[in-house]
This record gives structure tokens, sequence and C-alpha cells, in this order.
């Protein structure tokens, strides 16, 4: 694959130390946030929705942010304005959210403000119907980032393989400032995940949950139009959270349940509640998460058909172990007579 990457993709080397600066940089500030008084401006007490037992700093995200910023602005990464600023103004918003516990339909408005200025400055010739499918998929990656982070080293896991194939799809697509982009958050992404991993001594918070789930599809749209990749691309390399949060939430709403109420009921928090340590879990959900990679990028080097053919059976896949998962589930609750299906 790196044989392929045209000379004119590669960022130029100056470029290229400053984005490394998001590992160190995140990883800093990071450790600066979780301890003493910065640790106590948002704490996470547990709740129905926990799968801690005692109160942890949530104020991961805001150095991961930092590494962000700072090395997008040092390496010169140009990206649309509502792309970097919406994701930082949400940043705040929701570091907002994490001390005092917003309303929720401030912070969905915000969301859906943030997403239609994005998809307006984006100025792609959008047809009447996919102009709001944009807005809404930007609004739903937003939030279900938001729902997937409920166990150690899983949000910031998805960054690191999600962004960094949206890295390595760029340069093999020739578009260095995309790459530079999508690098740098996985970088800073790795930078949390040091003070993440199982045994997670601080979380991210929803002041980087909520930016990341609105960078993965800014940045994935923003590879659309720019020509780096179709729209299936960033679905797939984004699956495991996508289709989780996805399938957990139609059931609760055919069920009649409140959708935005706080539950334990995704795939990975049914793994812990049966018994999988954080550490196990993160481990089995990166392994689906370098699978979901490696078929993305392959599909950009292979013909059409083929590469639908490969994303239609790593979909199936993906739904073989959501369904396992819900057999043992069910079995584990004693509910044998209700085993519904994923899809």
């Amino acid at each position: 694959m790196l044989a392929k990457i045209p000379d004119t993709a590669l960022p130029n080397l100056s470029n290229l130390y400053f984005a490394l600066l998001a590992l160190p940089v995140s990883a800093l500030a990071v450790w600066l946030f979780s301890r003493g008084r910065a640790a106590r401006l948002a704490l996470d007490h547990p709740n129905v929705r926990s799968l801690h037992t005692t109160p942890v700093p949530r104020t991961g995200g805001l150095g991961m942010i930092v590494g962000i910023a700072t090395s997008w602005f040092a390496a010169g990464v140009h990206l649309p304005f509502p792309l970097s600023v919406g994701a930082g103004l949400l940043a705040l918003l929701s570091f907002a959210d994490d001390r005092h516990n917003l309303p929720t339909s401030l912070r969905f408005l915000a969301h859906a403000a943030a997403a239609t200025w994005l998809v307006t400055a984006l100025g792609a010739n959008w047809s009447t119907w996919l102009w709001p499918l944009a807005v809404l998929f930007i609004v739903w990656m937003t939030n279900l980032y938001n729902f997937m982070d409920g166990s150690d080293g899983l949000a910031g896991g998805m960054a690191l393989f999600g962004f960094g194939t949206y890295a390595l799809a760029a340069l093999l697509q020739g578009h260095p400032d995309l790459a530079l982009a999508g690098g740098v958050i996985a970088l800073a992404a790795l930078g949390f995940l040091l003070f993440n991993f199982p045994p997670a001594r601080v979380f991210m918070g929803d002041a980087g949950s909520i930016p990341l789930g609105f960078l993965a599809a800014g940045l994935g749209l923003l590879g659309m139009v720019r020509g780096s990749w179709s729209g299936w691309f960033p679905l797939l390399v984004f699956a495991p959270f996508v289709l989780d949060a996805s399938v957990t939430l139609v059931r609760r709403g055919l069920r009649g349940e409140k959708v935005w109420h706080a539950h334990k009921e995704h795939y990975y928090q049914r793994l812990i509640r049966m018994g999988w340590s954080h550490r196990k879990t993160a481990l089995a959900e990166y392994a689906v998460m370098s699978g979901g990679s490696s078929i993305a990028l392959l599909g950009l080097i292979v013909p059409a058909p083929m590469a639908m053919g490969i994303a239609a059976l790593w979909g199936a896949v993906l739904i073989a172990l959501m369904r396992l998962v819900d057999k043992r589930w069910y079995k584990f609750s004693g509910n044998l007579n209700d085993i519904p299906s994923p899809l």
C-alpha cells in the first residue's frame, strides 16, 4: 500500500514534525488535566449508565483537544473554518455540560447548528435529499460517539484506528492536508490512551467525545467532497461504533423507551456486565476496529464491485458477532425466549 502513495501526497518534513507533537502535547495536557484542581473541574460520578464504581476525572478530552489544536496550528493544517472552529466550540459547550449537565435540547440544537454550518460551507452541490441527510449524519455521528464512550480505552481506541485510517487513505489519494488532520487526531488519541487504557485514570468526557464524533463525520464528508473516498468509507471505518449505537437505539425505540436516557444496553456494556474486563473488551474491540480499517483501505485499491463485496462480507461478520453477543446476553440474563436479531 505504501508503494502506491504518490510523492505529492506526502507532507513536507517540517509539517510532519509539528504533527508528531500531537502525541507528547496531548499526553502532557491529559496528565495535567487529570491532576489536582483541574481533575476536580469535572468528575464522573457513577450512575445508571456507568461501568465504574468510584468518581473519575472526565477532563481527559480537554487535554486531547489541546494536543489536536496545537499540532494543527503548528503543522499549518488547512481545514474548512466550520470544521475546526465548530469542533472547538462543541468542545467548550460539552465541557460546560460535563460540569453543569446542560439541557438535552440545548446540546442537540448546538450539534445541529454546527452540522448545518459545516454542510453549507463545504460548498458541494448537495441535492435536495442529500443536504439534510449530510446534516443528520453529522449530528448522529456526534452523538453516537458520546454514547459509545462508556468503557476504558474504547472511544480513544476508535479515534486511534478511525482517524489513523483516514490519514492513510488520504495519503493514498494524494491529499496531504487531510492526511495530517487525521494523523494528528490519531496521535492525540494515543496520548490520551496512555492514561485511559484499562484501568483508566481519566475519562474523555463529553468535551472529548462530542468533538471527536463531529470530526469523524466532518472529515468523512470532507474526504468525499475532495474525492479521497466514497460515502461508504467513513461508515465502514467507524462501523463498530455506528452499528452498536444504531442497533441499540432502534431496539430501545421499538420498545417504547426514551432513547436519550442513560442505559447499559450497548454491546460493549453487555460484555462487561457478563464478566469481561475493560481490558479484554477494549482489546476485542480493537481487533474489530483494525479489521474494519484494513478492509476499508483495501476497498480503495480494488475494483468497485470487489470493494462492495468485501464490505458486504465484513458487514455479515459484524452482524454475526452481534448475534453471538445477543445469544450470550439473553442466556446470561435468563430471558431465553426473546433473542432479537441485531438488525
